[in-house]
C-alpha cells in the first residue's frame, strides 16, 4: 500500500495540470537500515510492487530511478509527460466567481498518527475519551484507500467542466497549497474556504490533542496531507455537475469548499468555517 500511495501522490502533480496520460515514471527508493535482511526482501519487493500496480492502474509503467539505504524508508518518484497545449490546464486562470472544489477528504495525517498512538499508552491516553480503537482503525484505513485513489478522474472531468485551474493537496496543508494557487493567479483573486471536509472523528482528536500540545493546524489549513485530492477552479455553474459526475465514476464524494472574489491574490479560512464530518466506511468501501 505504501507504494501505491507514493505512485499515486507522485500522479497528482500532472493530473493537477489536467494531464490525464503519464508517458514515463521513475521510481526513487530508500530502504531503511533498521530492517534487518530478511525483512528488507519481503518488504521492499511489496512496495515496489504497490508502485509498480498503481503505475498499470494509471496507463504508465515504471521504467527506472534509483534505490539507495536511508535511516527510514522512503519511497518517491517522478512522473512526467509530453502534450500539446490543449492536453493541459494552467493553474491561473481563475476569475471572480469560481467556486472551489476538493476532490478527497482532510485529515489523513491525523489518521495515521492515532493509529500509532493505539501501541503508545503515553498518546492514547489523550485521545481515548473521544474516540474508540475501532473508530481510529476505521479512519486509518480510509485514509490510507483515500491516499492511494489516483486523482485522474479529477483531471480529466477539469477539461469537461472548463476547469480554471487546479492544485493537489499535499505537505503544505490545504491552505498552504490553495494560496500557492491564489498568488499564481492572472486576475486579482482571492480564495476563501468555507468548508473542510474531514474524516469522521479526526477533528475531534486533532482538537482534543491541540488542547494537550500537539496542534495539526487541522482547522487552520496546515495539516500536512500525503496524495491529497485536488482543489479545482471551476465556473460556479458547473461544479454540481463536477461534484455529481467524480462520485459515480469514482463512487466517492467532492465538496464545494470555496469562493473566488476580487482580492489581492492570497487565500483565508473563514473564521466560521464548517466542518463536514466524512464517512469514513463510505470513504473505505468505495474504494475497495
Amino acid at each position: 500500500m505504501q507504494g501505491k500511495i507514493a505512485c499515486a501522490n507522485v500522479l497528482s502533480d500532472l493530473y493537477a495540470m489536467g494531464v490525464m496520460e503519464c508517458d514515463n515514471m521513475l521510481m526513487i527508493l530508500g530502504v531503511s537500515e533498521q530492517l534487518n535482511r530478511k525483512q528488507r526482501d519481503i518488504v521492499t519487493p511489496l512496495v515496489i510492487q504497490g508502485f509498480g500496480d498503481q503505475c498499470v492502474e494509471a496507463g504508465t509503467s515504471c521504467n527506472g530511478g534509483q534505490t539507495v539505504l536511508n535511516p527510514w524508508f522512503i519511497i518517491g518518484g517522478v512522473a512526467s509527460a509530453v502534450t500539446k497545449k490543449t492536453e493541459f490546464i494552467m493553474p491561473d486562470q481563475a476569475v471572480e466567481g469560481d467556486v472551489l472544489v476538493l476532490t478527497k477528504p482532510l485529515g489523513t495525517q491525523i489518521a495515521v498518527n492515532a493509529h500509532q498512538w493505539l501501541d503508545q499508552p503515553k498518546w492514547w491516553d489523550k485521545i481515548k475519551d473521544v474516540i474508540t480503537k475501532e473508530q481510529v482503525i476505521e479512519a486509518y484505513e480510509a485514509g490510507m484507500y483515500s491516499m492511494a485513489r489516483l486523482n485522474r478522474t479529477g483531471a480529466q472531468l477539469m477539461h469537461k467542466y472548463g476547469a480554471h485551474g487546479a492544485t493537489d493537496v499535499t505537505g503544505f496543508g490545504i491552505l498552504g497549497h490553495v494560496t500557492n494557487l491564489a498568488r499564481s493567479q492572472k486576475a486579482s483573486v482571492c480564495f476563501k474556504i468555507h468548508t473542510l471536509p474531514i474524516l469522521n472523528h479526526m477533528d475531534c482528536v486533532a482538537s482534543t490533542v491541540a488542547e494537550k500540545g500537539l496542534n495539526f493546524k487541522l482547522r487552520e489549513g496546515f495539516s500536512a496531507e500525503t496524495s491529497g485530492g485536488l482543489v479545482v477552479c471551476l465556473p460556479r455553474d458547473k461544479a454540481e455537475a463536477f461534484c455529481q459526475e467524480i462520485e459515480e465514476i469514482d463512487g466517492v464524494p467532492a465538496w464545494i469548499i470555496g469562493d473566488v472574489s476580487a482580492g489581492d491574490r492570497n487565500a483565508e479560512i473563514v473564521s466560521d468555517v464548517k466542518v463536514i464530518n466524512v464517512d469514513n466506511g463510505r470513504i473505505k468501501s468505495c474504494v475497495l
